[in-house]
């Protein structure tokens, strides 16, 4: 009896080194296909929409992603103090910045555009364009602009009477 107790053992032992040997190949292996994965691995290309929103007195940016879930927004307010500097193109460069920091945290590489000025203005603000400008000197890919300003078909009557607004 004594004998067959210490075959046991012995095979137990035996059984032990071989599972830490395959345990030692099975992480070998592992870091070799980590170190080829990371290789071979290509970044995803996240897409977004930039809506860009410019008036003559502020410039709103908001990112959502595809499904429309928001990313950032940033608006003329919350980089500047001052009410009359909010739809300066200068103001319009670091809404960008601030936004282009965001967008690298999730990965967001290219973007599509969409401007939007005042409902029956001549055009968008002046903050639309360096916006779009910084973001590409940034490194984003700009797939498509779009401008989604609303145009008045009719509507209510314009103010200012019969003769017009005197200035």
């Amino acid at each position: 009896m004594p004998k067959k107790i210490e075959e046991t053992e012995k095979t137990e032992e035996v059984v032990k080194e071989e599972i830490e040997k395959e345990a030692e190949e099975v992480e070998e292996e592992s870091e070799e296909s980590e170190g080829k994965s990371s290789v071979k691995k290509k970044e995803k290309d996240i897409e977004a929409v930039l809506n860009i929103y410019t008036s003559f007195n502020n410039t709103i940016a908001h990112v959502t992603d595809a499904s429309g879930r928001t990313i950032a927004k940033v608006s003329g307010g919350m980089v500047t103090k001052h009410s009359r500097l909010k739809a300066n193109p200068t103001i319009a460069m670091f809404i960008a910045k601030r936004i282009s920091e965001n967008m690298k945290e999730k990965g967001v590489r290219s973007l599509y555009v969409r401007i939007r000025a005042k409902t029956g203005s001549t055009g968008p603000g002046p903050g639309a364009n360096a916006i779009i400008k910084s973001l590409s000197r940034e490194g984003f890919k700009i797939i498509n602009i779009l401008d989604t300003t609303r145009v008045p078909r009719g509507g209510p009557k314009k103010q200012g009477g019969r003769r017009g607004r005197r200035v």
